[in-house]
């Protein structure tokens, strides 16, 4: 998860000559620090460097990341009138920036690493787009879909269609799976999950080409897997606010599980980090398809050395 971060030197290198924005669209640099990370940690496969809400600039919403404050859109769509007068780029157009980076990167990576593209699902990236700015209680985007669920879904659909033709162009830029991030749907109740994003999340995945695997990762879903997984994919990323055994009862038979390790575990001894990966691995109990994992993204001040020490512990447990 977010390989490349503050947490790095190298990454921290690169970014002094940057804006973040700036970074992402640089496809040299942002190809560098997705390569720099596996070779520094030694993991088993690159996830592209970027960000979810870099589709939404070409919509004219005034797409900011503000120092301190994290993203910003200075001008969030509220209403009907609003939705409906958003434009619809293709993302092969607008950010091709993307696209070269994965080619660049999976240049730059060993034939054995695969490429991991990524966006964000349709829910999240509509709530940054309606709230503006990270939220405790999607007091906004709540609102639009209660108050105006026809335009919530033309939303949302609008987006799942983006969002499929990125993912999809990822793909031929050599991507050779795709995670779907669903950061803020914890927030909702199952049913308001069914009735307003089911339908749009699995417009998405049936859309992606055939054959490549689809990761589908929220946080705060514990409450959510039974309903999320009828939207389709290949694999289901579990935070660290649930049993990952529990998780994968939950889930069934026909998925992978990826996760599910609090990131904040790497901030703790090496004993502690050891101890936290048997249980974990003890919990999945040798079932096939699992993907080990934090739980979410790694935090700026996290030790580099206990990343790698997590990544060596997995591979010497985890051996066959």
């Amino acid at each position: 998860m977010r390989q490349a971060g503050r947490y790095m030197p190298e990454y921290r290198a690169v970014r002094d000559r940057y804006t973040f924005l700036d970074l992402c669209k640089d496809s040299d640099a942002a190809a560098e620090v997705t390569a720099t990370a596996v070779e520094v940690l030694g993991v088993d496969a690159a996830i592209l460097f970027a960000d979810i809400l870099l589709i939404l600039e070409p919509l004219g919403v005034g797409l900011e990341f503000a120092k301190g404050d994290g993203p910003v859109i200075h001008r969030p769509v509220r209403s009907a009138r609003e939705v409906d007068a958003l434009p619809e780029p293709d993302p092969r157009e607008t950010v091709p920036f993307v696209f070269d980076a994965v080619r660049k990167a999976r240049a730059a990576l060993p034939a054995a690493i695969p490429l991991i593209g990524f966006s964000g699902a349709p829910f999240t990236v509509a709530s940054y787009l309606v709230e503006g700015r990270g939220s405790r209680n999607y007091l906004h985007a709540k609102r639009l879909m209660y108050c105006e669920p026809d335009a919530w879904h033309r939303l949302l659909a609008l987006l799942a269609r983006t969002i499929v033709r990125y993912l999809n162009a990822q793909i031929d830029a050599g991507a050779q799976a795709v995670q779907l991030f669903d950061s803020w749907v914890g927030c909702l109740s199952p049913q308001d999950y069914r009735d307003y994003v089911l339908p749009h999340t699995r417009a998405v995945i049936a859309g992606i080409q055939p054959g490549v695997p689809v990761i589908h990762f929220g946080t705060g879903t514990s409450g959510l897997l039974s309903v999320m997984k009828e939207a389709g994919g290949d694999v289901l990323g579990v935070d660290w606010r649930i049993d990952i055994g529990q998780a994968w009862q939950t889930i069934g038979d026909g998925f992978a599980v990826q996760g599910n390790l609090d990131p904040v575990a790497l901030f703790g001894p090496r004993s502690e980090i050891r101890r936290r990966v048997q249980q974990i691995l003890a919990a999945v109990g040798g079932r096939p398809g699992h993907v080990f994992n934090l739980g979410h993204g790694i935090l700026p001040e996290t030790p580099v050395d206990n990343v790698r020490y997590l990544v060596d512990v997995v591979h010497e447990l985890s051996q066959r």
